[in-house]
């Protein structure tokens, strides 16, 4: 489908409600852009702020109908978006990324099928879809991760397991579903790459994430990211660059990556959308994802987006609403925490707190990577985050 250029005024449309969702309308809306949002929440951060929310579920066709209607241009917000959906509307109307490459994305097997045919490494890996299977796993895969094929995301849908005891046992308990075993790899850190591509095949990427998993979360990002070094950087940029090209992507796509301790980098896994390690990106650099999403979308130039700060930002949990084991919802101490320099808040217009649950962000810019993480202790130190 040729896509002419889509100008300020037409109304962009977004499948998922969620905090991801609100930042991409907040950024279309910045410029100039009507929004709408499909979402079955009626109380979908997205949804409260857009122009229209369509409370529908996500294969609705009456829904897609009407959002097809409104929209010059549709995007989604996160991967477990059915692809079918994203098919529908792409018999009418643009929609970034396609339906295809989330499907990729949407399962573990296809995705890492996909990093092997472009020459990316990733772990070693088996797919076990029937007991067979199961019983052809090779004893180097262990000890490893089974990682269900789909619908899994922050830690959930894994099992980390040791013996060959424990793999049966574990997919018995994932209920049998289509897995992947990973082997558990000797991990240094993690790090992720954010690039943006247009339907014309230009491609622009952010500065190298460093990421720190807490409990399968994403807990901290900084940027740039420390001990990394310009060969694992230069890697993991080409590395992302290649999986975009060769799946023919448009938009944004985060692919995360494993350095390993001798300094050998794997692909991980990639996300189809604006990710959370980027949303420093809205008050360290001068271009954001969210509008790097837009004009990709929309078919506007993409220009390289520039760092401009150091910073470090942090995921706040829902867990920062309670006092211990405490059930009584409290509000975080705020004040003391928008004293501090360099501090950037982001709440995402939850009702309600759940432990596990991303209530926020807050990105803390700084002069000086140093200078950005001594601040970012105290903000730790004052909403009792575990330090880093």
């Amino acid at each position: 489908m040729t896509v002419d250029v889509i100008l300020p005024g037409a109304t962009l449309g977004v499948l998922g409600g969620g905090q991801l969702g609100r930042m991409f309308v907040h950024a279309a809306q910045a410029l100039g852009y009507r929004t709408a949002v499909l979402d079955p929440d009626a109380h979908s951060p997205a949804g409260l702020v857009s122009h229209h929310h369509l409370q529908a579920d996500y294969l609705d066709a009456r829904a897609l109908t009407e959002l097809a209607r409104l929209c010059a241009a549709v995007t989604t917000e996160f991967e477990n978006v059915p692809a079918q959906a994203l098919d529908t509307l792409a018999q009418t109307r643009p929609v970034a990324p396609s339906g295809a490459a989330v499907a990729v994305c949407q399962d573990r097997a296809r995705e890492k099928a996909h990093f092997v045919s472009c020459g990316v490494p990733c772990a070693p890996h088996a797919l076990i879809e029937s007991p067979q299977q199961l019983a052809a796993v090779t004893d180097d895969l262990l000890p490893g991760i089974l990682k269900t094929a789909r619908l899994g995301y922050d830690g959930k849908g894994q099992v980390r397991i040791q013996t060959r005891a424990e793999l049966v046992q574990a997919w018995d308990d994932l209920k049998r579903v289509p897995c992947v075993l990973e082997k558990m790899l000797p991990l240094a850190f993690e790090v992720s790459v954010l690039v943006a591509r247009a339907r014309d095949g230009q491609i622009v990427h952010f500065p190298v994430q460093h990421n720190l998993h807490r409990d399968g979360i994403l807990a901290v990002t900084t940027v740039p990211a420390p001990g990394v070094s310009a060969t694992v950087s230069s890697q993991a940029i080409e590395a992302a660059h290649k999986i975009a090209q060769s799946i023919g992507y448009v938009g944004v796509l985060c692919v995360e990556f494993f350095v390993l301790q001798d300094g050998t980098l794997v692909a991980n896994e990639m996300a189809p959308r604006p990710h959370n390690s980027g949303h420093h990106t809205i008050d360290a650099c001068d271009l954001s994802q969210f509008d790097l999403q837009v004009r990709a979308m929309t078919g506007l130039p993409l220009v390289a987006p520039r760092l401009h700060s150091p910073c470090m930002m942090i995921n706040l949990l829902g867990d920062l609403w309670f006092d211990g084991a405490s059930t009584v919802q409290r509000e975080p101490n705020w004040p003391a925490v928008l004293a501090l320099p360099g501090i950037h808040l982001h709440l995402y217009g939850k009702s309600e707190a759940r432990r596990g649950r991303k209530m926020g962000h807050l990105t803390v810019t700084g002069a000086t990577a140093e200078q950005a993480r001594q601040v970012a202790l105290q903000v730790a130190g004052v909403l009792g985050i575990e330090p880093f």
